[in-house]
């Protein structure tokens, strides 16, 4: 068996020796003979999307179609097209009828990447091909029959996504009949500098110049570095490394200037590790911005309410404090503590009335929503870029929240 994964290794460029890296391609290889669902689970970069390949090359269905979909790619308002195809007619700008992935690739492979990514409604449909084979095209009413094998990706936590209600759970186990787990490369310590060294001739060859080493110390940090994104980001900073730098031999002060600090790696909104979903992230972040509103509006209160005891001297230069002022009114802004001063001849008489601030996550959400499209005219592409999400979040939140 370790002889069969060597040459598929050789066959499909795979780099590494780890256990659990052979361990999943030991797996690929037992179930490629048959049709069983699998899902692939592992961080983003880790090179989830040679295994299908893998699969699909050593089974019955080599000669037949393989068809790999981005999930994450497509717009909600039409993935059902792309996957199942529609009917002329069905909807605007619908003039021909299409065929979808599910019939193109009858009697092959299709691989769905970034699977958690489907809208609930596309994955009954799905659940309804994986469990008898039948779909319907978009505008139709004709049930149609495929013979195709699913293979499915992720870099999300779907244990998580199932919690939330983002994803299904009989479509979870209907997916997850093989489970193949990718290791991080953090866990692959031993195949970073393999995998650099393969990198660095690519690019010598490509651009046609000496290939470039490391030193020692270059090396061990290399080895010890975090990798946050996988094998991606080793490839593309042994990229530039090849082209910026003139000394073939990259020393350790090199190499720091091109490896980000893993102290400063900033909030990902799409394509996280396979820590948590999307939307978690999304959360923490209104989170956070609602705690650092929460301490604005309490230092707010502070401020009035030390103008109103008469402590204008710790807002003001002594100077401009005079001992007999005019009558003055002081509102304070809506949804804080609402304080009415009336000052005269130091005579002060004060009223103060303590309205309860909405800590609701979805209120202050819709909140945010509603501002950013107003600040961009109902733009939601702007609108999306200023909240920091993507614009097919963006778009269901406004659905599940029924902004108009």
């Amino acid at each position: 068996m370790a002889a069969d994964i060597q040459q598929v290794k050789q066959r499909f460029g795979i780099i590494g020796n780890n256990s659990e890296l052979n361990r999943a391609l030991d797996i690929a290889c037992q179930v490629a003979p048959t049709d069983l669902s699998v899902l692939i689970t592992g961080e983003s970069g880790t090179g989830k999307e040679f295994f299908p390949q893998v699969i699909h090359n050593l089974s019955l269905r080599k000669h037949s179609k393989y068809i790999a979909v981005n999930c994450g790619a497509i717009p909600e308002g039409t993935i059902d097209s792309e996957l199942f195809g529609h009917e002329k007619g069905s909807f605007t700008d619908a003039k021909d009828t299409r065929k979808g992935y599910f019939e193109v690739a009858d009697k092959g492979t299709i691989f769905l990447d970034e699977v958690a990514e489907l809208p609930l409604s596309t994955q009954v449909r799905l659940l309804r091909v994986l469990e008898s084979g039948e779909f319907m095209k978009v505008g139709s009413s004709v049930v149609q029959k495929t013979n195709v094998r699913v293979i499915a990706a992720t870099n999300v936590n779907l244990s998580h996504a199932i919690q939330n209600g983002r994803f299904r759970e009989d479509l979870y186990y209907r997916l997850n009949t093989i489970p193949i787990s990718i290791p991080p490369l953090r866990e692959r310590k031993d195949d970073i500098f393999l995998l650099f060294r393969k990198f660095a001739g690519d690019f010598a060859e490509k651009y046609r110049m000496p290939i470039i080493s490391l030193t020692d110390e270059a090396r061990s940090l290399l080895e010890n570095y975090d990798w946050r994104g996988n094998i991606r980001q080793l490839k593309n900073i042994t990229e530039q490394l090849s082209i910026i730098e003139e000394s073939r031999e990259i020393n350790e002060n090199t190499l720091k200037h091109y490896l980000p600090d893993k102290l400063s790696t900033l909030p990902v909104i799409y394509g996280k590790g396979g820590s948590g979903a999307s939307f978690d992230s999304e959360r923490e972040i209104l989170y956070k911005i609602l705690f650092d509103m929460r301490a604005d509006m309490n230092e707010l209160k502070k401020v009035v309410h030390d103008l109103s005891l008469g402590r204008m001297s710790a807002y003001y230069p002594p100077t401009e404090v005079k001992n007999d002022f005019a009558q003055t009114n002081i509102v304070a802004p809506a949804n804080s503590a609402s304080v009415n001063i009336t000052t005269k001849h130091k005579n002060i008489t004060e009223t103060e009335e303590i309205v309860d601030e909405s800590l609701s996550i979805d209120e202050k959400e819709i909140e945010l929503i509603c501002k950013a499209l107003e600040k961009y005219n109902g733009k939601r592409k702007y609108a999306a870029k200023e909240l920091g999400i993507s614009e097919r979040t963006l778009y269901r939140k406004i659905k599940d929240h029924n902004i108009l």
